[in-house]
C-alpha cells in the first residue's frame, strides 16, 4: 500500500504543477519587450502630437499675419486713426483704403466678455451652492444634467434664439427700462432701436458660460472635505455660515479659476455674438448701442477680404485670440487643479 500523503503536499506539488504550466506558456509567447517598446513610443507619440498641432496651428497663424506685422506691429491693437472727414468718425477699420486697427474688436470682446462674466457669475455661483449643499437628493441629479445639457447646445441654435426670442424682449422692455432708469449713467443711451448691441450679445454669452461656471463650481465646493463643514457647524454657525466660511473659502481660488475658464469661452465664442452684436467697427460708451468682437469680425469679412493686407489683418487678429484663449485656460486649469489637487486637504 502507498504511504498516505498530506494534504498541504499535495496542494504545495498542484501548485507548482500549475505554476510550471503558466510559465511555460508565457516562455512559449517569446519576449515582448519589442512590443511594450513600440506600445509606449506610440502613446509618447499620440501625447506630443497635442503640442504639435499647437504649434503648427501658431506658426501657421504668424506666418500669414507678417504683413499686418510689418505694417502695423503692436500699434495695431491700441492705435486710433485719423477721423472721416465727411463723417466726422473715427475711421478704424476701411479695406479700402488700407486703414485697420483692431482697437473697436478688442473693445468690444472686452466689453462682451466682462458683462456677460457679471450676468453669468452670481447665477452660476448660486446654482452650484444649491446644488451641492441645499437641493433635494431627488431633484440634484436632474437638475444638474439640464444645467450641463445647456452646455451641449451648438452656439448657432443659441444665436437663433437670440434673435428670434432675446432681442424683441429686451427691444420691447428691457432696453426702454435700463434708458428710462440707468440713462443718465450715460452707459444706457437710447441710440439704438434694434435691439443688437453689447448688453444682447451679454446675455446670450451668460447664458452659454452658465453651465461651464457652475460645473466647474459645484466639482471644486465638492472636494472641499465634509470635516470643514461639520467642524464649522459645530461651532454654531447657521447653514450660510458654514457655505461661507467652510465652503466657499476653501474654494475660492478654484471658484476663481471656473470664472476665468468662463471668460475664455466668453472670449472667442462666435456665431451667437456675431448674429446679435451689430457688427459695427465703433467704440461707442453705450452698452445699447452695436459693436463688434474679435470673433465675429473674422466670421463676417475673412471670406471676402478685399486684399492681401486685408487677409492678414484678419489672421492677425486670430492670432491674438488665440494666444489670449490658450492663456486664460491654462491659467483657469491652474486654479482649479489648484483647490481639487491640493487647498482642500488645508484647513484655514
Amino acid at each position: 500500500m502507498k504511504p498516505d500523503i498530506p494534504r498541504s503536499t499535495q496542494a504545495a506539488d498542484a501548485g507548482k504543477n500549475e505554476a510550471s504550466a503558466v510559465r511555460t506558456f508565457l516562455l512559449s509567447r517569446g519576449n515582448s519587450a519589442g512590443a511594450d517598446r513600440a506600445f509606449h513610443i506610440l502613446m509618447v507619440i499620440c501625447g506630443l502630437s497635442i503640442f504639435g498641432i499647437v504649434l503648427l496651428i501658431l506658426s501657421e497663424l504668424i506666418l500669414r499675419s507678417s504683413l499686418a506685422w510689418h505694417s502695423f506691429g503692436f500699434k495695431f491693437f491700441f492705435q486710433t486713426p485719423a477721423r472721416d472727414p465727411y463723417t466726422g468718425q473715427p475711421d478704424f477699420w476701411d479695406p479700402v483704403n488700407g486703414h485697420f486697427s483692431a482697437l473697436p474688436f478688442v473693445y468690444g470682446t472686452l466689453v462682451s466678455s466682462f458683462l456677460s462674466l457679471l450676468i453669468a457669475v452670481p447665477l452660476a455661483i448660486g446654482l452650484a451652492i444649491f446644488l451641492t449643499e441645499m437641493c433635494p437628493r431627488f431633484l440634484r441629479g436632474p437638475l444638474a444634467f439640464i444645467t450641463e445639457l445647456l452646455a451641449a447646445i451648438p452656439s448657432i441654435i443659441y444665436g437663433l434664439w437670440a434673435v428670434f426670442v432675446l432681442v424683441p424682449i429686451l427691444r420691447e422692455y428691457v432696453n426702454p427700462m435700463l434708458v428710462k432708469y440707468m440713462g443718465w449713467t450715460g452707459l444706457f443711451a437710447d441710440d439704438n432701436p434694434t435691439g443688437l448691441g453689447y448688453t444682447a450679445a451679454a446675455v446670450i454669452l451668460a447664458i452659454m458660460i452658465l453651465p461651464i461656471i457652475s460645473s466647474l463650481t459645484r466639482e471644486v465646493m465638492t472636494s472641499v472635505p465634509h470635516s470643514q463643514r461639520e467642524a464649522v457647524l459645530a461651532l454654531g454657525a447657521t447653514r450660510w455660515e458654514m457655505i461661507r466660511t467652510g465652503v466657499l473659502r476653501n474654494a475660492r481660488i478654484g471658484i476663481v479659476g471656473a470664472v476665468i475658464l468662463g471668460l475664455g469661452r466668453a472670449l472667442g465664442e462666435t456665431m451667437a455674438v456675431t448674429m446679435v452684436i451689430g457688427n459695427t467697427a465703433q467704440i461707442t460708451k453705450s452698452l445699447l448701442s452695436n459693436g463688434n468682437t474679435m470673433s465675429s469680425v473674422i466670421a463676417n469679412e475673412f471670406a471676402e477680404a478685399s486684399g492681401d493686407l486685408h487677409r492678414s489683418a484678419l489672421i492677425e487678429i486670430g492670432l491674438a485670440l488665440f494666444v489670449v484663449t490658450i492663456v486664460v485656460n491654462a491659467l483657469a486649469r491652474l486654479l482649479v487643479w489648484a483647490v481639487t489637487r491640493g487647498a482642500p486637504a488645508r484647513a484655514h
